[in-house]
């Protein structure tokens, strides 16, 4: 039988099932067809056990350093942390440390996605906020439609762990594991909905008015006083399904047209306080990294959030609009913070 250089992994952990076993090195080699010699230096490797780390010394961060540090981090959003030292011309400083450094002062965060805002998008997003500087927004319905998934955005599964413990098993499926749509509304300290869409309907101009008819309309709308319906003004995005001519037409017949129907500027999902909504729901049944088994049990995981919703919070959402149109004139029709 041959000697050869290196073992393998797997015979590395036969090795050592071998010897708790109380096999002999001499017996090990046989059951292994590898030479003797081969096992007998393995055995010897492992009993002497890892050289001790020498720990270098590590090099002092100054007061002055850190403001520099701080100032950095400020200036280089979404930097490594070596970038920012580096741009510090602070060196010899270990990973751990510089993160140790920039948590007193800093948290990793992802970027926000949002679509590109041009120069007309900004113009229009400024001419819509002069239009309804003076409006009533507790006479608003906003609305919008979410998707929630089965799985829940990846970033969500983060958490800490005890030492000793193994971090829970997560599903892996593709698009999420499915979802379903739902479609809500908040007007002063009151939520609409939440509606569900029926699974396996695509949502174009003739599925989303009828959506409307056997939801919005006649669970919610017809209930109110004719009072209400009078000054009650309809806001949606510019999905192509809300924003087409047969669904204009359609509202219109409706009754919801002209200036109850509240236009709404190109780019623009952070004007809509229901997007803050979403957030709150979403955080709710998602919350420890929760997965669902089925789209029913993630729709009811929805209606249950939505009820621990209370009016309070709604109300915040929509008195804040007047903030949101000083922002974006202020900004000259750049996004605002949410």
């Amino acid at each position: 039988m041959g000697q050869k250089k290196d073992l393998t992994g797997s015979e590395k952990s036969k090795i050592v099932r071998y010897l708790a076993e109380g096999c002999s090195s001499l017996k090990i080699a046989k059951l292994l067809k590898r030479d003797h010699r081969t096992i007998k230096r393995f055995i010897q490797n492992s009993q002497q056990g890892r050289k001790k780390r020498v720990e270098k010394p590590r090099r002092k961060i100054t007061a002055h350093e850190l403001r520099k540090v701080k100032r950095a981090a400020a200036k280089m959003p979404l930097a490594t942390s070596l970038a920012i030292f580096q741009s510090c011309n602070i060196t010899g400083v270990p990973k751990s440390t510089r993160c140790a450094i920039l948590r007193d002062m800093a948290k990793v965060r992802k970027a926000e996605r949002r679509p590109p805002l041009n120069k007309t998008h900004k113009l229009k997003r400024q001419d819509w906020a002069k239009k309804y500087l003076k409006t009533d927004f507790s006479k608003v319905l906003w609305t919008d439609e979410m998707r929630v998934s089965l799985d829940g955005p990846d970033g969500w599964a983060r958490g800490w762990i005890g030492k000793g413990q193994r971090a829970p098993v997560r599903l892996r499926r593709q698009q999420g594991g499915g979802g379903v749509l739902v479609w809500a509304g908040i007007i002063k300290d009151e939520l609409v909905g939440p509606f569900r869409v029926e699974d396996g309907v695509k949502l174009n101009s003739q599925s989303y008015c009828q959506f409307l008819e056997d939801t919005f309309f006649k669970q919610w709308y017809r209930k109110k006083s004719a009072s209400f319906k009078k000054n009650m003004i309809f806001m949606q995005d510019n999905a192509p399904s809300h924003a087409s001519k047969y669904s204009t037409a359609w509202l219109a017949r409706k009754g919801i047209k002209e200036e109850k129907l509240m236009t709404w500027p190109p780019c623009s999902p952070d004007l809509n306080p229901i997007e803050n909504l979403r957030s709150i729901i979403k955080c709710e049944i998602y919350t420890e990294g929760k997965q669902y088994t089925s789209l029913n049990s993630v729709w009811e995981a929805v209606v249950a959030a939505a009820r621990n919703v209370d009016g309070e919070q709604i109300k915040t959402l929509t008195e804040s609009m007047d903030g949101r149109l000083l922002s974006v004139l202020a900004k000259k029709g750049g996004y605002i913070g949410r």
